[in-house]
Formats: structure tokens, C-alpha cells, sequence
């Protein structure tokens, strides 16, 4: 159902995919997911917990159509901040592996000068192909 795209001379890319190839009958589409509770409460102001939270809740969006992280064909990232991303990649990477697995889908990550939500530190798109 996924083909994952890696033109034979390039490097292998380490996080992500450069494309995927994908069929199946149902598109998901999430809106722009952020690190707050079901409440719509932030519990931590700390970057890789709203990472972690936010990737929960596009799996919790994902489940109500029955799909998971293997179904993840794309995602965009938006950070409010390139140098905590990078100074605390190791800690996204591990985040990421614990709630989505090494399910690796075409991403590409924008740092923003702010989001909608005061609080937020990272916002998620994803689409899903099941």
C-alpha cells in the first residue's frame, strides 16, 4: 500500500522519507495539530513534550478512521523555534520512535514566527492514505 521513494545515488535520509507512493481507498487529512490535552490545555511548555503530545494526537486522530501510523504518508511541521529543534533532535527522534515507531512518511519542518496558540511550540499536518 506504500512504496517509499529513494533515487539510488542519494544518501538515505535519516527521519524521514524523500516521497512516498501511496494507494488506498480513504485520504486523511489532519488540520494542524498542536501539544495541548483533549481540554485543549497545554501541560508542559517544553518543546519535546509538546512534540510528543502533538504526534498522540494525530494518532488519536488517525483511530477515528481506523488508521495508525503506518498509514502516514506525509507530515509538515511548523516550529516556533529552529534552535530548540535542533539542540534537542536526539529527544524529538526519540519521541517520534516511541509514539509513531520507525514509520518514516515524506515530512518537511518550517521554522514560523509564531503559531495561533500562544503556547504552542509545534504545529503537526499529516496525511494519511489507508
Amino acid at each position: 500500500m506504500l512504496k517509499t521513494l529513494q533515487p539510488s545515488a542519494w544518501m538515505r535520509p535519516k527521519g524521514y522519507a524523500n516521497g512516498i507512493v501511496a494507494s488506498g481507498s480513504s485520504t486523511i487529512y489532519t488540520g494542524g495539530m498542536i501539544g495541548w490535552d483533549a481540554s485543549y490545555q497545554f501541560q508542559s511548555v517544553d518543546f519535546v513534550d509538546q512534540v510528543r503530545t502533538t504526534l498522540e494526537n494525530i494518532l488519536a486522530v488517525l483511530a477515528e478512521a481506523d488508521a495508525g501510523p503506518e498509514h502516514l504518508v506525509r507530515m509538515t511541521w511548523y516550529i516556533t523555534d529552529k534552535q530548540a529543534y535542533q539542540a534537542r533532535q536526539r529527544e524529538v527522534g526519540l519521541a517520534y520512535r516511541e509514539v509513531i515507531g520507525r514509520h518514516f512518511p515524506a515530512m518537511a519542518v518550517v521554522e514560523v514566527s509564531a503559531l495561533m496558540e500562544d503556547d504552542a511550540l509545534v504545529e503537526i499536518e499529516a496525511i494519511a492514505v489507508k
